[in-house]
């Protein structure tokens, strides 16, 4: 890498975090909003009943609390854009199209076709961020985090399961086009960054380095972010 390499400034005003159960979104969604002085949007994933019976019968319940959570989704955003919120910094600790990750994963062929009909019904005028940061991790990073933060129904999660979810997370962004892009190692160490940009409409920026992050962002979250 050039020894003069500057990772690229984005403007970003809008910014999701994403990655898979157990990375670390909400934590950096706290510090970003924090640091940047943001409207920090969370999910509110204890409110759906159906996930603690997903998680003990899959079969069963995997169509209600993926619908479940599209149409939380689908309302929270709605209402926000009717407000215009996203005119305003916002840093969300999710991306509204990665519930198809989930989907594409969960449900059955003939669910995930009547899913795919509401999907596009609702995710047509949803706002797209101006950078979404994915965080990666290997699967033992995964599951200490779930061991530490302990919450009851995620104690039926599958090593298996959790190993799936990582793997199709890898599949969406590395095709993922939509926005610019943010790849952050969760469990690199190192300083060393590099850059490739994917025309015409995303560039990607892997930065290998956590917990102390360098995020190239507009010109309020240019440095170094520390939680």
């Amino acid at each position: 890498m050039p020894s003069n390499w500057q990772p690229p400034r984005l403007p970003a005003r809008y910014i999701a975090i994403e990655g898979p159960i157990g990375v670390g979104k909400t934590t950096l969604a706290r510090a970003l909003a924090r640091e940047m002085g943001a409207r920090l949007i969370l999910e509110d994933i204890g409110s759906n009943p159906f996930l603690p019976r997903f998680y003990k019968d899959p079969d069963s319940h995997a169509f209600p609390a993926q619908l479940y959570f599209l149409l939380t989704r689908f309302k929270q955003q709605r209402d926000l854009a009717q407000q215009e919120l996203f005119a305003q910094r916002t840093v969300a600790d999710y991306l509204f199209a990665k519930d198809r990750i989930f989907a594409t994963l969960n449900l059955s062929p003939d669910e995930l076709a009547l899913y795919e009909q509401v999907f596009k019904l609702v995710g047509a005028s949803m706002a797209k961020p101006d950078l979404v940061i994915y965080l990666s991790a290997r699967l033992a990073v995964l599951v200490e985090r779930l061991r530490r933060r302990n919450w009851d129904f995620e104690r039926h999660i599958s090593l298996e399961y959790l190993e799936r979810v990582a793997g199709a997370y890898r599949d969406f962004f590395f095709y993922y086009e939509d926005t610019p892009l943010l790849v952050v190692d969760r469990i690199a160490t190192s300083a060393t960054c590099a850059a490739a940009l994917r025309p015409p409409s995303a560039s990607t920026v892997t930065v290998a380095i956590w917990p102390t992050l360098t995020l190239p962002i507009s010109d309020s979250l240019s440095g170094t972010t520390s939680w």
